[in-house]
């Protein structure tokens, strides 16, 4: 493993747990958004419909990916800047 990857991982563990609460919050405010309850269904909520658990599932799994890789991509990038060197 190159030394640039190691190197790169307490960052990139980082950029995962900011990415995760960025996409939380931005998961609350698109569900608020489209008029929805304050807290979106889990799966096992029994009051809750099949449509609206699986919507809320949909959104929030791309909200997540989207952020998550936005991020990464920066974190990589920003690493290449530096050090001239790609994580990856």
């Amino acid at each position: 493993m190159k030394a640039s990857k190691i190197a790169y991982k307490p960052v990139g563990l980082a950029l995962g747990a900011v990415s995760g609460m960025v996409a939380g919050a931005m998961f609350k405010q698109a569900w608020k958004v489209l008029g929805h309850d304050a807290d979106a269904p889990d799966a096992t909520d029994e009051e809750r419909s099949w449509g609206e658990v699986l919507l809320a599932a949909v959104l929030q799994g791309a909200i997540f990916a989207a952020v998550k890789a936005s991020v990464d991509r920066a974190g990589a990038a920003t690493t290449r800047r530096l050090t001239g060197t790609w994580p990856g």
